[in-house]
């Protein structure tokens, strides 16, 4: 079966997909932002086959989001997020609050964030870049952009 290319499609989501949207992408991005760059470290974290997470580490590389460094004199090389990468990051830090919210459990939540510029524990608040209100699904209305289909 041929997988459908999200990428041509006129919408944002779907294109972000293309990059992002198989299941193992968001978490290899999530070890590298954490510190896991060394591909055994990564595979060792995940669980995930060799051949999958190199399938993986080339995709997100060719799409610009993670770039590869040798390390050491034999061929061996770490993984670093781009600026696209880091972006992404955001993105998956949108996610996070929502599974914080929805699916914590008892438990909590596995993971804190301490923002830099305050020093306090928070987690990401959507604000509208413009006024800085709260800019939620319920406080917009959506409209053609320029890149459209028509």
């Amino acid at each position: 079966m041929q997988r459908t290319n999200f990428g041509d499609m006129a919408c944002s989501i779907a294109r972000t997909l293309d990059v992002i949207g198989e299941p193992w992408s968001p978490l290899i991005l999530r070890d590298v932002f954490v510190g896991l760059t060394r591909f055994d470290q990564i595979q060792a974290d995940l669980g995930i086959s060799r051949k999958v997470l190199t399938e993986r580490l080339n995709h997100l590389i060719e799409h610009g989001v993670l770039e590869r460094r040798p390390y050491d004199r034999r061929p061996r090389y770490e993984y670093t997020l781009t600026e696209k990468g880091r972006e992404l990051v955001d993105l998956l830090m949108v996610m996070v609050a929502w599974g914080d919210t929805w699916r914590a459990g008892k438990a909590g939540p596995p993971v804190l964030y301490r923002h830099h510029a305050c020093g306090e524990i928070s987690s990401v608040d959507l604000r509208c870049a413009h006024c800085g209100e709260p800019m939620h699904a319920n406080d917009v209305d959506l409209l053609p952009g320029p890149g459209a289909a028509t």
